[in-house]
């Protein structure tokens, strides 16, 4: 991969994950763990991968993406923002009354949303109606998904799975942020979901495994998915809660508050600095 486009994108996350913070923080509620762990592929979706125009948002030719674990919109209103989509100012609104940056995202209100989210499992199901109608039109649009390691034990998510196999949805690429952690704690401990490879092989998807953290990992997988006929792609993204700021990762706790007044001034610092070492590079 080229080193100055791994390094954009670096920059790309480094700013979600900014703006993330700065949407919770002013909001005084929301999910900053689940967004910082998937910034990194949130990156590489909308500033390499999605075919897409902030200028022409409802495109029926544009790529599609859901973002199955809803509660994880900051990442999501950040990069739209930085995308184009609207104005970066608009991400301290987040959660306000009568923002459009609702606390999941809300197709009818925020441009470049495909999907409104937040009842877990479903996202998956709107991507593979998404990905069939592609295919009856004989569209070459492709649609992602982004769903949660704690949102995959759903039903819904396997019935959907189930369904994206058989209708040979090789046009679906389905991302899993596996950090590892839920509300109530280790997704292990919860209710335990692993092995995904053998169960995705099992229910006819192409599996790749990467660090949901390294971009080159992440570009790599997703042109793979691209080149793979007859059947849908999942990526186990293995990622880290919280990952960016020292005292939210891997802190099951961090799933769903705002950071205080000097935990706000930590993470900023933290993440601020590590923006500015990338442009030393």
């Amino acid at each position: 991969m080229d080193n100055e486009k791994i390094l954009e994108l670096k920059k790309k996350a480094a700013d979600i994950r900014i703006g993330v913070i700065d949407e919770v923080y002013n909001a005084k509620s929301g999910h900053p763990g689940g967004a910082l762990s998937s910034a990194d592929i949130m990156a590489c979706l909308y500033f390499s991968e999605l075919r897409i125009d902030p200028k022409s948002p409802k495109d029926p030719n544009r790529d599609r993406f859901v973002l199955s674990k809803g509660h994880s919109c900051p990442a999501l209103y950040a990069a739209l923002a930085l995308k184009g989509y609207f104005d970066t100012e608009e991400l301290k609104k987040f959660r306000h009354l009568g923002s459009f940056m609702q606390g999941h995202p809300d197709m009818k209100a925020a441009s470049g949303v495909d999907m409104s989210s937040g009842s877990l499992g479903q996202g998956i199901s709107a991507a593979c109606g998404m990905a069939l109608s592609a295919k009856i039109d004989k569209k070459d649009y492709r649609t992602y998904a982004l769903i949660g390691d704690g949102e995959s034990q759903e039903g819904q998510v396997w019935e959907a799975t189930m369904f994206a196999a058989h209708y040979k949805l090789d046009n679906l690429c389905l991302i899993i942020d596996n950090n590892g952690l839920q509300i109530d704690g280790r997704v292990k401990d919860v209710m335990n979901v692993m092995p995904y490879p053998s169960k995705f092989k099992s229910f006819g998807w192409h599996v790749i495994s990467i660090d949901g953290h390294n971009i080159d990992q992440i570009l790599a997988a997703l042109d793979e998915a691209k080149t793979v006929k007859g059947k849908p792609t999942v990526i186990v993204a293995q990622t880290i809660k919280g990952k960016g700021v020292s005292f939210m990762e891997d802190r099951a706790e961090w799933h769903g508050k705002a950071p205080n007044d000097e935990q706000y001034k930590i993470a900023m610092s933290e993440l601020k600095e590590y923006r500015k070492s990338l442009d030393k590079e």
